[in-house]
């Protein structure tokens, strides 16, 4: 890597908090964040899946703490910035990266949605979208403070697209997109930057009952132009040049890594 470019992703100096970090994407992240000298507070709201991902990080010299909390309790959000900014100082990168059905996924459904009920829409409103606005809610004001900040959500190419049987879903990762369009628009004199990730079929414990199924992921990767499942790394890469002086004069977009998924549909 060139002297110029090291230094344009160089994140010494900076906060930053992943949310659902204890595993897959959102660990990927905050190993890459702190390869490149970003102190990173790991959420999860497994504490010891949190832990684990931060003595990873300490074993290879970078530095992290972890912080239980889960990000639909709007109180257990602020307690968690308060201690972020406590230990390492006001975030100044903030990765939305929790999502599915959140912690508590026992109401979710995916059967047809003119079956459901409010109560199947529940989780996935609650982390998708209720925990974004939480999570933003809670770390703008330190960033106001430093003067300057970058907000990521990883939302789905089910919120850009929309996907059949994942109507709940598909409105609460739309809806942490148009909270960051919006986001853009409100903190971008303030260069607080605010973006999205479309992540596409990813190599995750979440999905592997679909990566872990050679048949169904064929049938499922010939809707995708790259035709492998996506690697968490995939994503950590794009959320770090975001996250970095090089995405300074990025505001208000959504990247798609998805293998060119929506392209080939």
């Amino acid at each position: 890597m060139s002297e110029g470019l090291a230094q344009l992703l160089d994140l010494t100096g900076e906060v930053a908090l992943v949310t659902g970090a204890g595993q897959g994407v959102g660990a990927t992240i905050a190993r890459y964040l702190a390869a490149q000298g970003a102190a990173v507070a790991v959420n999860d709201y497994r504490a010891e899946r949190a832990e684990a991902v931060t003595d990873e990080i300490r074993g290879a010299g970078g530095t992290a703490i972890a912080v239980q909390a889960d990000v639909t309790d709007y109180a257990a959000v602020g307690a968690a910035v308060e201690r972020v900014t406590a230990e390492l100082g006001p975030a100044s990168i903030l990765v939305n990266n929790a999502g599915n059905a959140g912690a508590n996924p026992r109401a979710a459904a995916r059967g047809p949605f003119w079956e459901s009920e409010p109560a199947d829409w529940e989780p996935f409103l609650a982390v998708n979208l209720h925990g974004v606005l939480a999570c933003c809610r809670a770390v703008i004001p330190g960033m106001l403070h430093l003067g300057h900040g970058r907000l990521i959500t990883v939302i789905s190419d089910a919120g850009r697209v929309g996907e059949a049987g994942m109507e709940a879903y598909s409105a609460a990762k739309a809806g942490a997109a148009g909270l960051m369009r919006a986001l853009a628009r409100s903190l971008g004199r303030h260069q607080v930057t605010a973006n999205c990730v479309a992540i596409g079929l990813t190599d995750t414990p979440t999905l592997a009952g679909v990566t872990g199924n050679p048949e169904l992921t064929r049938k499922v990767l010939s809707n995708y132009l790259i035709r492998r499942v996506g690697r968490p790394s995939d994503a950590a890469a794009v959320v770090t040049l975001l996250a970095s002086a090089a995405g300074s004069w990025i505001t208000g977009q959504t990247y798609p890594v998805n293998g060119g998924f929506s392209v080939s549909r």
